[in-house]
């Protein structure tokens, strides 16, 4: 294991910041008198873990190999995931280490899923612990998109290449510099929203909570009702806006604050991700119209926002949608599917995948009626060649193969049709709830039993680190090759 010293000596430093990380719910703890030692002791766990890994790899190697780099991947977010369940085992919740698993798991791929009951009584030191969950895993996947998945030719960093004449080394010459804008534009989004928040008539606690779980497009809410509890206008349009913020690529944030004033209105992804939004806001809102025999008895606010939320894999609720008809179920499963843009905090299949496709379907039904034609598939009027071509048809081929391998299980395991392919959907496109009475709006996963939670939580690592980036690890070929 000694080519291996740098993966465990980066994995000793990760869990030294995630034990140190505890010290903000203890003092929540301290401030709103609900001490207790579950913080305290799942902070010295995590720390003396993390420092025994540090101190046994001190002689670790400077560079990662390619191996390395994906097992490293893997095993962060998996092991995060396991030391950020440790409070929810000591808290007075009294969970199981599959609950606590699939809560944390939840978080930290920023799914949103809960298997908490009654969030409403539950500790605020608990309740901003999986805000932080959510909202590292977002700042996580957006460092992890951007500077290592180009290597894997399915999103990141390769989609910018594609979609600029400039290359991504002459836009920003390093990837620690990336990461530091990266978290920097983070952290001020994350700022705003919890500043528009508490003056849109959230208390400070809530605004913060929930302003982590809002960039993070992860959905973690401190009431039942989601973000209905408050029952504002302002409230969910100030969602709305900073959901989408967060669903939006954080390179062109950075290619704005760079001189690029109109990379917004020319980005192709963000153009099509808005076209979709706008379109499915208003083919739910004419479909209930219709559905309802007038357009007055309709909740625009209400329609635009679940639109929302389930596009970009938020998973906030307003209203309990499943109460509006099969059509606008299958629809919201659909959105699920296709999801945010690359390179942002949202899940799913992602819009330029969805692009490509179309444009490689479209060029296959050109080519049989003219067979001898070239067609070219272009993105942002550069040519996509052929290895990336592939790479995108593999993926979505994956994609839907692995969720129809989840719904399955799920089925077999005694979950009903509509339960077991909207959990599948919810646990690979990391979206939160599901559809039907059980996970819907409404609901949650604690009437699940362990097997299925332990699929969802597999279901929920491969979608948030993009299918490859797991699964390569377990082919034999790739580790004798490097």
């Amino acid at each position: 294991m000694s080519n291996y010293k740098t993966v465990f000596f980066i994995l000793g430093v990760l869990q030294i910041i995630l034990g140190l990380s505890m010290i903000v719910p203890i003092m929540a703890q301290f401030y709103y008198d609900e001490m207790d030692s579950g913080f305290i002791s799942s902070g010295l766990v995590s720390i003396i873990f993390g420092v025994l890994f540090f101190l046994s790899n001190l002689d670790y190697e400077k560079k990662l190999s390619l191996p390395q780099a994906f097992l490293l991947t893997a095993l962060s977010w998996l092991s995060i995931a396991i030391f950020g369940s440790l409070p929810f085992v000591f808290s007075d919740l009294n969970l199981s280490f599959t609950d606590a698993f699939f809560e944390s798991m939840s978080g930290i791929t920023t799914t949103g899923s809960t298997i908490l009951t009654n969030l409403n009584e539950t500790s605020k030191a608990i309740l901003l612990w999986r805000a932080m969950l959510q909202w590292l895993g977002g700042i996580g996947i957006i460092v992890m998109a951007i500077t290592l998945m180009p290597i894997m030719n399915i999103g990141g960093m390769q989609l910018f290449v594609i979609s600029n004449t400039h290359t991504p080394e002459k836009i920003l010459p390093k990837s620690k510099e990336i990461s530091i804008r990266l978290i920097v534009i983070y952290s001020s989004l994350t700022l705003a929203c919890a500043f528009f928040y508490k003056i849109f008539g959230m208390s400070f606690f809530d605004s913060v909570v929930h302003s982590m779980t809002t960039i993070a497009t992860g959905g973690f809410s401190n009431y039942n009702e989601s973000i209905g509890f408050f029952d504002s206008a302002l409230i969910e349009i100030t969602s709305m806006v900073f959901i989408i913020l967060g669903s939006i690529p954080f390179i062109a944030y950075i290619k704005y604050l760079s001189g690029d004033k109109k990379i917004f209105i020319n980005d192709s992804q963000i153009k099509t991700f808005f076209k979709i939004l706008i379109f499915s806001i208003f083919l739910m809102f004419f479909y209930l119209s219709i559905k309802n025999q007038s357009i007055f008895e309709i909740n625009f606010r209400e329609v635009a926002f679940n639109v929302v939320s389930i596009l970009t894999g938020t998973g906030y609720v307003t209203r309990d949608f499943s109460e509006w008809g099969q059509f606008p179920l299958m629809y919201f499963l659909i959105l699920m599917f296709i999801g945010g843009c690359a390179g942002s905090t949202a899940c799913g299949i992602k819009i330029f995948r969805v692009q490509i496709l179309i444009q490689f379907i479209s060029n296959q039904l050109k080519k049989i009626i003219y067979p001898r034609g070239i067609f070219n598939i272009k993105y942002e009027k550069n040519n996509v060649d052929e290895k990336f071509m592939a790479s995108i048809i593999s993926f979505i081929f994956l994609y839907i193969l692995i969720f129809f391998i989840l719904t399955a299980l799920l089925s077999v395991n005694g979950l009903n049709f509509v339960t077991a392919i909207s959990a599948a959907a919810t646990s690979i496109s990391n979206v939160g709830p599901g559809l039907g009475e059980v996970i819907g709006p409404n609901g949650n996963f604690s009437n699940l039993n362990d097997f299925s939670k332990w699929i969802l939580s597999v279901g929920m690592i491969l979608g948030r680190l993009e299918l490859f980036a797991v699964l390569v690890l377990f082919i034999p070929s790739f580790w004798r090759k490097y």
